[in-house]
């Protein structure tokens, strides 16, 4: 299912468009999670910061309805920025300054944040540059662990990484 079809199923049927929605993109937020969470979480942590992700997007769209977004760029910045907090909750240290590089948009903010600017160019890079930038950056893995996941050599992982940054420069260089 497409985006723009699973959006449309979400604003229609909620519930439908929910169960969809973690149908096609479970497994992709439970390693997003899981790679941040590994060393600090139970699994039952895991799962639940799995769910608050689902919840925390439905609620996005509920107060967004009809946004076009990129839904694995969106789910990207949210399992991230949860599973920083529950890393934070687990081994009690003050989250008072976050640690991703994403800041939340303000709530009457009118304009798309730089944030949200990010990652629709990371998501122009084009598969499999973007899902590389989004599994180094977003997600900590390293490059022999996105290599395995992408049936790809390491040396490609890091000459694509490579080529990803120079493009990204030049695209906020304004060249």
């Amino acid at each position: 299912m497409t985006d723009c079809e699973l959006l449309s199923l979400l604003d229609a049927d909620p519930e439908r468009g929910l169960a969809a929605l973690i149908s096609q993109y479970g497994g992709y937020v439970l390693t997003a999670v899981r790679s941040k969470l590994r060393d600090a979480a139970s699994q039952e942590d895991i799962e639940e910061t799995v769910s608050d992700v689902f919840i925390a997007f439905w609620q996005h769209r509920r107060a967004h309805p009809g946004e076009a977004v990129c839904i694995r760029a969106l789910l990207a910045v949210i399992a991230k920025r949860r599973a920083v907090s529950r890393f934070h909750e687990l081994t009690r240290h003050p989250a008072a300054e976050p640690l991703d590089l994403l800041p939340d948009p303000p709530a009457d903010a009118a304009q798309p944040d730089e944030s949200v600017m990010l990652m629709q160019s990371v998501m122009e890079l084009g598969e499999p540059d973007s899902e590389i930038v989004l599994r180094k950056y977003y997600f900590g893995q390293t490059g022999r662990e996105i290599a395995d996941a992408l049936g790809l050599s390491q040396d490609a992982v890091e000459q694509r990484l490579s080529r990803a940054r120079k493009r990204l420069r030049a695209v906020w260089k304004g060249e």
